[in-house]
């Protein structure tokens, strides 16, 4: 599946980089569940409410953090700064029903998706979001 960016101008690495990693992974929360809905829909003739069910399967923090620690390796270096700013950014809220940990990991995966919409890198945001088993 191809990504592109619904903004008219994408960021600068730098501007990316200079951005709150918190900010980041707000932008790659929503990144990660267009691209798993989208998936999603096009797979299965399944009504919204179940597409729902089983997304909430794919995007929580507990899923997010299994995948981080399979792909961790294969982060370019400036994608595991970006991961790691996230990770040990300050959190004021929680996930629900998941660990403090889990919730700190799927930040930093979260922002690293945000990172590559933001700066238009779709085609490694694609082979990232390749890991999601769907």
């Amino acid at each position: 599946m191809e990504l592109t960016p619904m903004m008219k101008d994408v960021l600068s690495k730098k501007q990316a980089r200079e951005m709150n990693p918190v900010v980041l992974a707000y932008v790659g929360d929503a990144v990660e569940s267009l691209y798993t809905r989208t998936a999603l829909s096009a797979s299965s003739d399944a009504k919204a409410h179940a597409l729902h069910v089983r997304a909430s399967k794919i995007v929580n923090a507990t899923a997010q953090a299994r995948r981080a620690e399979k792909i961790l390796s294969l982060l370019r270096e400036e994608e595991h700064d970006i991961f790691r700013r996230a990770r040990n950014s300050k959190i004021n809220s929680s996930a629900k029903n998941a660990e403090l940990s889990d919730y700190k990991i799927a930040t930093g995966l979260e922002a690293v998706y945000g990172y590559l919409y933001l700066t238009g890198d779709t085609e490694r945001l694609c082979e990232i979001l390749s890991y999601i088993e769907i």
